[in-house]
């Protein structure tokens, strides 16, 4: 059990590394038809070959099939849930202020647990459901929404980042409820490789071809498909179904704190004490229903 918390934990944490690399990229003028097509395609190619490495080892090729297995095709379709969070939150922080639009993408806390409930009838804890309302909580501190103005709002800004949230609320479920017969690594790359045809579907990846590699999205694609489509997923696909989707659900707020803090070091943005104040709320609500966990320090 405490495997699965850290797994979750740290690829949530690389999620929120992802979205300042993002925003430096964003400053050197690439689109989001780059952005995000340069993430899925460098995540799938590299998840690819460390698979094709692993199924080399003597330890893979002993392992027992199960009887039964997901079809690769499902996979795909369960990793367009990656791709759509990805254009959707990216589309949403053009839309509106950065704060807000962290706002709406943690609502898939909630999202995912109430998802889980009506779907597969799982009764989220009382616990939890507090530990809900202090990481909701201390994200309206942790992300400056208590500072900001929020007179003007684009409603088309706050849709996509619904959208977001819902989107990775669905990767939650699937990830913890599908495909866990493949090792992670190969469950992973399917996902992704299913992530990478929507995008470009929707955008053709010219950048593969009009020599935007040789700038610098090579670089920025190369650190944001490892922070994006590398580390999550497998780290998820490992640890979700190791702890449920509404202990996940919680423990995903790292990605808050964790931007707040990049946002501070590495942008130079300025962090009230109050977002610090947010920061130590969400980081107590991702301790709390897991302290059993922690205290037998066992998996």
């Amino acid at each position: 059990m405490l495997k699965g918390i850290l797994l979750v934990f740290f690829g949530a944490c690389s999620f929120g590394i992802l979205s300042t690399f993002v925003k430096l990229a964003y400053h050197e003028g690439y689109t989001l038809g780059d952005v995000t097509g340069a993430q899925a395609f460098f995540g799938a190619v590299i998840l690819w070959i460390l698979f094709f490495f692993q199924s080399r080892t003597a330890k893979y090729k002993a392992k027992v099939v199960p009887a039964v297995v997901t079809p690769w095709w499902k996979m795909l379709l369960a990793g367009t849930c990656t791709g759509l969070v990805s254009l959707f939150y990216y589309q949403c922080v053009k839309l509106v202020p950065n704060s807000v639009a962290i706002i709406l993408l943690m609502q898939f806390i909630w999202m995912s647990i109430l998802m889980e409930y009506l779907i597969f009838g799982k009764k989220p804890t009382g616990l939890q459901l507090f530990a809900v309302l202090l990481v909701l909580g201390g994200t309206v501190l942790a992300s400056g929404m208590a500072e900001t103005s929020i007179g003007s709002m684009d409603l088309k800004g706050i849709g996509f980042g619904l959208l977001a949230a819902l989107g990775y609320a669905g990767f939650l479920l699937l990830s913890g409820r599908i495909g866990n017969e493949y090792v992670p690594l190969k469950k992973s790359a399917l996902m992704i490789s299913g992530a990478c045809i929507l995008i470009f579907i929707i955008f053709p990846p010219a950048f593969l071809f009009n020599g935007a590699l040789g700038g610098s999205l090579l670089k920025w694609g190369l650190i944001i498909s490892i922070f994006g489509t590398v580390i999550p997923p497998l780290f998820y696909a490992e640890g979700v179904p190791r702890i449920g989707t509404a202990i996940s659900s919680i423990l995903s707020a790292a990605e808050l704190p964790v931007a707040v803090m990049m946002a501070g070091l590495v942008l130079q943005e300025q962090v009230s004490f109050l977002r610090w104040i947010g920061v130590v709320v969400i980081l107590s609500a991702m301790v709390l229903p897991n302290l059993k966990y922690l205290k037998k320090g066992r998996g």
